[in-house]
């Protein structure tokens, strides 16, 4: 019956390939090579592709020469596309979003260069100058510039590695302005020479794992200063940490652990207020000022210093020093410099970059991320020449921004100014500033980087994603800051080179009644046609693969030929629509398989091959070795239908003849 099944079977896709191609296979597609072009064509094109592929020239195409002087002003300071209609109506709103954020900036500033073991003004000063060299560059009308916790976490514990913040604080200064200077050059030449790209290697998963697993750190790093304790490791690892709290119980303060707790349950009750009610972003954003204030007030009424609870101390008044004289160019340090400059660099770019483009899809504009990476890097050179350390957009400050009415930039000059008027008048005030409150403000503000409801999307859409996300969140709570990071960054690359050296190939079955050829193990009305294999490659061809691609094939070949059917395995039809380029050594392949095909007498049929493959496999094929024009089609349907009638009929064995005779008896 089984046998009967089959015949019925391929007699069904016989008479529709007849009745559905008849017409078809009068009129053949014939696959023709790309027009001519030249290798310094080619080399252009492709250079193109990579380096341009939004085509920022188009804008000037057509135009005259005094609107391509105005647009090519704009493109390099895109301030003078919004200041020349900015009008008092929209610095109204910029004033308020301005000030709402200096009101955390500030706090968060002093905390941040106390994260990463720098003098506390370092913060302010790096919330000033920055802010300023954005307005001028970015092209962004949300971001919030200034120190983030991540890259104030990473520049400190690489930094501190090698040279001591307390032993040697000014070798320690000056390795973090010289980190600072090469971030910048690195960013600013990645937009300068348009190789963003790099840093797609940061995946979403990598991105989600390593900022959870640095809100980690960061959080248990300030237990520290919420218990009081003064001989706290310097690791960064959650063993060392949680070994060096249990470690000191003696030096604990309860006066310091209740002002904390105290403060951290304000600051978290601010910010679940403003996650449930967006229109009260004030009260998560001024919180921080608000916990400043009353601390330092509170610790200036008890004397906190007799009662076990340190404070910042006294901070130097005015304007940033100029710093280029403490960049170190030379030295044994240096390597170490460049280095956490590379690396805070990417991810104070990565950072940037994906919050400017999250909240310009929301308000609807758009964001050149060659522009960003630019403006981060000058921002970050001239910042390393006035004594700030590496700033980026920061996702917190730039979500206070947008809820309070942003419309431009201005913003961030608004909040320059105030932190400009504090540094020049206010700077006494936070000389009694508890350190308790910086490690409350910093929990309260690394908590919003672990988002579990996006970790649980990235489990239920990709379990490998899910697994390099777990990979960077445990390797930076458990090993370091960057072995984490590079650890979920190889696994991601090893599963790029794992699709690249293990290509999906699917066979191709008819759907009945129609031309159209779908994976059998996916479309299950999908059926085979008899005396063809039909394979689908879905990569491109190159030296990486070719073996597998052979063997692979070659497999399938031979699990056709035993399968008992009225007509042997004929031809061999590649489905070549989705490879979208070969190498020299993938032009091999079909020699190999030429080869190995004609012995069992299948011929290799290739169908739609792109531009680029069939142009380098004809020119390969100059004797007609292993590409026949009569084997060359643009769809499978044509080429079952036009080869069809060239099919041999197997000769049934006796063993076969007997078993039909007993079925038809039957």
């Amino acid at each position: 019956m089984e046998r009967r099944n089959s015949r019925m079977q391929m007699e069904f896709v016989e008479v529709s390939m007849e009745e559905g191609t008849s017409s078809d296979s009068t009129n053949l597609h014939q696959v023709v090579p790309p027009p001519y072009k030249s290798s310094l064509e080619k080399f252009i094109t492709k250079i193109k592709e990579i380096l341009f592929p939004d085509d920022p020239l188009r804008q000037f195409k057509g135009q005259p020469l005094h609107r391509k002087l105005i647009l090519g002003a704009q493109y390099v300071f895109p301030l003078l596309q919004w200041a020349p209609t900015y009008s008092f109506k929209l610095f109204k709103s910029d004033l308020i979003s301005g000030l709402t954020i200096a009101s955390l900036a500030i706090p968060q500033g002093i905390s941040y260069a106390k994260l990463a073991n720098l003098p506390a003004i370092l913060g302010l000063y790096s919330s000033f100058v920055p802010p300023l060299v954005y307005v001028v560059l970015g092209s962004s009308m949300d971001l919030a510039v200034g120190p983030v916790s991540i890259a104030s976490l990473v520049l400190g514990s690489m930094i501190t590695e090698e040279v001591s913040p307390t032993a040697q604080p000014d070798l320690f200064l000056q390795l973090a302005l010289t980190s600072t200077f090469f971030a910048g050059i690195f960013q600013a030449a990645l937009g300068v020479l348009r190789l963003g790209f790099i840093i797609d290697f940061l995946s979403k998963a990598i991105l989600l794992g390593f900022m959870a697993g640095s809100a980690v750190i960061v959080a248990l790093q300030q237990l520290k200063g919420l218990l009081g304790i003064t001989h706290f490791t310097k690791k960064m690892a959650l063993i060392p940490v949680l070994s060096s709290v249990f470690h000191n119980t003696d030096e604990w303060s309860w006066q310091t652990i209740v002002m904390g707790i105290c403060f951290l349950v304000l600051l978290l009750g601010a910010r679940q207020v403003s996650i449930k009610k967006p229109q009260l972003f004030w009260v998560s954003a001024g919180a921080p000022l608000l916990s400043v204030i009353i601390s330092t007030a509170l610790a200036f009424a008890i004397k906190a210093q007799r009662h076990g609870i340190s404070v910042i101390g006294k901070l130097p008044r005015g304007i940033n020093p100029p710093s280029a004289d403490k960049l170190l160019f030379h030295g044994d340090h240096l390597v170490l410099a460049i280095k956490t400059g590379l690396i805070t660099g990417i991810l104070s770019l990565t950072e940037g970059i994906a919050v400017g483009r999250t909240f310009a899809t929301i308000r609807n504009y758009k964001v050149d991320g060659n522009k960003e990476m630019m403006a981060i890097g000058f921002m970050n050179v001239v910042g390393s020449t006035t004594s700030c350390y590496v700033t980026t957009g920061s996702f917190s400050r730039s979500a206070i921004n947008h809820n309070a009415g942003a419309r431009t930039a201005m913003s961030n000059v608004v909040m320059s100014v105030t932190v400009l008027v504090t540094l020049l008048f206010l700077m006494p005030l936070f000389q009694y500033t508890p350190n308790v409150i910086l490690g409350a403000i910093i929990i309260a503000a690394v908590i919003g980087l672990i988002d579990i409801p996006s970790a649980y999307l990235i489990w239920k859409i990709d379990k490998f994603d899910f697994v390099v996300m777990l990979t960077a969140f445990f390797g930076v709570i458990f090993i370091s800051v960057q072995l984490g990071l590079a650890l979920a960054v190889a696994l991601s690359v090893l599963r790029v080179l794992l699709q690249i050296t293990r290509p999906k190939t699917v066979m191709l079955g008819n759907i009945p009644a129609t031309n159209i050829y779908r994976n059998i193990h996916h479309y299950k009305e999908a059926i085979r046609v008899p005396g063809f294999l039909i394979l689908s490659i879905e990569a491109p061809i190159n030296f990486a693969n070719i073996t597998y691609l052979n063997e692979r094939i070659y497999r399938w070949v031979e699990e056709e030929a035993t399968i008992k059917e009225n007509v042997c395995l004929q031809f061999l039809v590649l489905d070549m629509s989705a490879v979208s380029t070969i190498d020299t050594s993938g032009v091999s392949l079909f020699k190999d398989l030429k080869n190995l095909l004609t012995i069992k007498g299948v011929a290799i049929v290739l169908v739609n091959p792109l531009a680029e493959v069939i142009d380098k496999l004809k020119k390969s094929d100059d004797g007609h070795d292993f590409i026949g024009a009569e084997y060359l089609f643009l769809t499978v349907g044509e080429a079952v239908a036009s080869l069809s009638s060239a099919m041999k009929t197997k000769t049934p064995t006796m063993e076969e003849e007997e078993a039909q005779a007993i079925v038809t008896e039957y």
